[in-house]
């Protein structure tokens, strides 16, 4: 038996019926052979963390614009962090960690600059050319906008994890199921968990976040029926080293809270609608990664809490409404001078039919210091271009 072999049979023991194995998989737009050892979510994975599109997520928001602070977290802090709190739950309930990690680390890929209220003003600028939703940007994005082989667009991505990004759906994102995707009910649980694992992950590093910014207050948060039973058990000599240990032990908390009980409560409902196999999993109607009752509340009263006291505030909503007032400038400038965007895009924007999809691919692609930089150098008349 061959090495690969070995492997293979060992990754299969491991998996549970009802997750994706290898066999399962609806492979590759485009065939390719396999490599010698590596298979091809674990392919599919590194192939994300190489793209461009992976690393300008280092410098563009989450909450907080990076020139606001090095400590903020940023997308792609917010992605490593999603990654991880997936694998965890994908090992604990013996599902795919190979696909689970590459839909997890590609499921931001799409974002624009500045957060949400980037890819709103996107959305609005192209109303009559279908809108904007970044997941499905995010697909787009490893299926033609990452130019890397010569024999294909994109990165010929596995259907299961192309599938994983375009069906991602969370408190902030719930966009339609595209035609190729809507061959079952549901994702796979492995898309399911990371689903899950992009609202834990920004729920507590929110919470850090807020903190740290000196929007949140330790006793409003204090409040929360979630943080009650965090154990602020912390050892500082100084007032500082107890609120560095206070806020990592309220977020540790909260994702042990989230993770521990998503994990119980999912197989709870494997066992209640006996999915026994992968198809089961695919054709069940209802998703099957999901928190109980309790914590579907507390997670609630979170969420309308960081909505109202953080990402409502005005020092978060001051840059929200200057980063809207940057992008639709720029987009519409562009629009006016396609001769003004960079090499290809220029050249593509000449045909009138493609110019706003062209110049919206160049700004999604934007990070925030560049969409910055573009709006000076096209603005500001002092500014060297």
């Amino acid at each position: 038996m061959s090495k690969k072999a070995d492997i293979t049979v060992l990754s299969e023991s491991r998996l549970a019926p009802y997750a994706a194995s290898y066999a399962t998989s609806r492979g590759r737009r485009h065939k390719e052979d396999e490599h010698r050892y590596r298979y091809f979510y674990q392919r599919d994975r590194e192939r994300i963390i190489h793209t461009t599109a992976f690393r300008r997520l280092e410098y563009k928001t989450q909450v907080f614009v990076n020139h606001e602070g090095d400590y903020y977290r940023t997308r792609l802090t917010h992605t490593i962090e999603v990654s991880q709190i997936a694998r965890t739950i994908a090992r604990a309930l013996s599902l795919n960690e190979d696909l689970t990690e590459a839909i997890a680390l590609a499921h931001d890929l799409g974002h624009t600059p500045f957060g949400h209220s980037g890819e709103e003003t996107l959305d609005r600028l192209m109303k009559d050319c279908g809108g904007f939703d970044h997941n499905i940007q995010s697909l787009r994005v490893v299926d033609v906008l990452e130019q890397r082989y010569p024999d294909f667009e994109g990165l010929n991505l596995t259907f299961e994890v192309r599938e994983g990004i375009v069906r991602h759906n969370s408190s902030f994102d719930n966009p339609p199921v595209k035609e190729e995707f809507a061959c079952s009910p549901m994702p796979t649980l492995e898309a399911q968990v990371v689903d899950l694992s992009d609202e834990i992950a920004y729920y507590s590093h929110d919470i850090d976040d807020g903190l740290r910014s000196r929007i949140l207050s330790e006793q409003a948060i204090s409040e929360l029926e979630i943080c009650k039973s965090v154990n602020f058990n912390v050892k500082g000599q100084d007032s500082y080293t107890q609120s560095e240990q206070k806020r990592y032990q309220l977020a540790k908390g909260i994702i042990n809270a989230f993770v521990s009980d998503l994990v119980d409560n999912t197989n709870t409902r494997i066992s209640k609608f006996n999915i026994s196999t992968y198809e089961k999993a695919r054709q069940c109607p209802e998703k099957i990664v999901q928190f109980s009752a309790p914590i579907n509340r507390q997670r609630a009263e979170l969420r309308d809490f960081l909505f109202e006291n953080f990402y409502r505030h005005y020092r978060v909503m001051r840059m929200a409404n200057k980063a809207k007032f940057f992008i639709e400038k720029l987009f519409e400038l562009y629009c006016d001078n396609p001769v003004l965007l960079p090499g290809i895009y220029a050249k593509k924007a000449m045909d009138q039919a493609l110019r706003r999809a062209v110049i919206c691919d160049y700004i999604a692609g934007m990070t925030d210091r560049y969409a910055l930089d573009e709006y000076k150098k096209l603005f500001q008349p002092y500014e060297r271009v």
